[in-house]
């Protein structure tokens, strides 16, 4: 068993003062026997000794500062802190490894446990700090969600994380109940915006309580110069929708009022479903319906515009199906601007405005912040297009001239069954050059109103004279002859008015 080996004798150990200084070393404190012996008996065995394989202090100090920092900076390259983290783990196993490998086969002596611990604990903080920027993020994410709870793409996000349902109803229940101007109770919120907030409340100083819409107006600047603006901008708000409340197809303005620096409006509720609803994604509706809803549109804003007012946030979700009568009422005039107003502060003496509107829905100027009346008929053009087609308004193609391609006829690539006169009225609704545009509303209308009498003459040729359908065009030259008698459409005989 002990042929050929070299045996030591004796509990070293445990002898207390089993220590000796070694002239060999570089450390000045003593090594035990068996250390010496254990050096002694390799050195026999290899012909080498076991030796530092940096042998000055300063020059280990500043290799493990290199070899740290070298691991860090390739940890860094990496995105993701979980990556990072595992990444770390790798090279501190690598080099404990090489470290290991080095001392078994080169006898040396390198630096390894605190390069190990180091690019270990690299790898940990980044992990750490991501932790924590995540918690401060989801803290403010939360603060945001709770603030805007009700837009859709919030919605959206809230509806896929679990850890915020319970802090959304804590907002509702600390807002459910609240009084405002000791009369107004907030019953639930109804949207939310950068700008606003508005909400269902009931009127307790009304028999019955009957519910009405109270819109919070949030002012961008708090500073007492910005709160005066946003006063005189808010009472101009309020008498411009008093005005357009006399409509029957606009919500009738109740009262509005001041209350710890928050500007407040309470609106008529109108009890019906949105537009949207009534144009899903990907599904497209028949020609008549879409001329109603336009017509009923051009009608509203008819009557908007005469009062000097321009909407500039038309779009399905700000359009409600009453249900009473299958009205639509326009709503959300959050984003009104009188025009000729003189502007409140010196510094916005220029004739822009803010741009305000929804992609798709709003036409370049108005995006430049230069609304123009007829914006607001480029936006009833693409509610129109976008009920036409299933398309959602940002998805449609464009030409090189900026024009919007979205039928057979104007160069899209959408197969949708549509008459060239709608055609033609629609793509000048939305002409990209505002100028080349209807320049009123009513004159939109008129020329939908003239669409609805060639589809009357039309349905009249296909009832009495079904060999002989003039073509659409056709009828529009014969249209454009009204009030005189026109040609025949069959050989012998005649049509008139």
């Amino acid at each position: 068993m002990f042929k050929d080996k070299i045996v030591l004798i004796g509990a070293t150990d445990q002898l207390h003062n089993d220590y000796y200084p070694v002239a060999g070393s570089n450390s000045t404190e003593p090594m035990s026997g068996v250390e010496i012996h254990a050096n002694a008996i390799a050195t026999l065995m290899s012909g080498k000794a076991i030796a530092p394989g940096i042998k000055s202090p300063p020059l280990q100090g500043l290799f493990v500062l290199m070899l740290v920092g070298s691991a860090a900076l390739m940890i860094s390259r990496r995105k993701r802190s979980i990556h990072r983290f595992f990444y770390s783990l790798a090279l501190s196993g690598a080099w404990g490894g090489i470290s290991y490998g080095l001392f078994v086969y080169g006898q040396l002596i390198f630096p390894t446990s605190v390069p190990t611990i180091a690019i270990a604990m690299t790898g940990i903080c980044y992990l750490a700090t991501s932790v924590i920027r995540e918690s401060i993020r989801k803290r403010q994410l939360v603060d945001i969600f709770q603030k805007y709870k009700t837009s859709p793409v919030v919605q959206e996000i809230i509806s896929q994380q679990d850890d915020f349902q319970h802090l959304i109803q804590q907002r509702d229940l600390a807002l459910s109940g609240k009084v405002l101007a000791r009369r107004y109770k907030i019953v639930k919120v109804l949207g939310s915006g950068g700008f606003s907030e508005t909400y269902i409340a009931e009127d307790t100083q009304r028999p019955g309580n009957p519910r009405c819409v109270v819109k919070q107006l949030k002012p961008a600047n708090t500073k007492p110069e910005g709160l005066e603006l946003a006063r005189r901008l808010f009472h101009s708000e309020a008498q411009t929708l008093e005005k357009l409340g006399r409509h029957a197809q606009i919500p009738q303005l109740l009262a509005y009022f001041e209350e710890d620096e928050e500007f407040y409006l309470v609106q008529e509720q109108i009890i019906g479903h949105p537009l949207n609803q009534e144009l899903p994604a990907g599904r497209a509706i028949e020609e008549i319906a879409a001329i109603k809803i336009i017509r009923d549109l051009l009608q509203t804003l008819t009557f908007v515009h005469e009062n000097h007012v321009i909407h500039r946030d038309i779009k399905p979700s700000n359009i409600i199906r009453r249900h009473s009568d299958g009205k639509l009422v326009l709503i959300d005039f959050g984003a009104v601007k009188e025009v000729g107003i003189k502007q409140l502060d010196s510094q916005e003496s220029s004739p822009f405005t803010i741009g305000i509107g929804t992609q798709g829905y709003a036409p370049s100027e108005q995006c430049f912040g230069r609304p123009q009346y007829s914006s607001d008929i480029y936006a009833v053009g693409m509610v129109g297009i976008k009920a036409l087609t299933g398309v959602a308004p940002r998805e449609l193609d464009r030409d090189a001239n900026g024009e919007i391609k979205w039928s057979d006829a104007y160069g899209g690539k959408l197969r949708i069954q549509v008459s060239h006169s709608l055609a033609k009225i629609l793509s000048k609704m939305v002409l990209d050059d505002y100028k080349e545009r209807y320049q009123s509303a009513s004159e939109a209308l008129q020329d939908l109103e003239a669409l609805k009498a060639i589809k009357a003459l039309d349905d009249l040729v296909n009832s009495q004279h079904r060999d002989y359908i003039p073509q659409d065009d056709l009828l529009m030259n014969t249209l454009d002859e009204l009030g005189a008698p026109t040609k025949s459409f069959s050989e012998g005989q005649e049509t008139s008015k």
